[in-house]
């Protein structure tokens, strides 16, 4: 009876451990407005490292794309 409340009790802790977070694989000493590289993450018409554009397009998008107020009908 010992043994196996024992075994279970390790088994149980073993499950309780956590993994490590590396960040393999991701960069992060980028500048944002550099892009991805991958040409399905572009809008059409930016250029990687066009800083204002970047800007502007963050502006668009939180004015007209992501402001429920502005788009609800009055």
């Amino acid at each position: 009876m010992k043994t196996a409340f024992l075994i279970c009790s390790v088994a149980l802790l073993a499950a309780c451990g956590e993994k490590a977070q590396d960040t393999l694989g991701h960069r992060t000493d980028k500048p944002v407005q550099n892009g991805t590289g991958v040409a399905a993450f572009t809008d059409p018409g930016w250029k990687a490292g066009d800083k204002d554009g970047w800007s502007n397009h963050l502006k668009a998008r939180a004015t007209y794309g992501m402001n429920d107020h502005v788009r609800a009908p009055k």
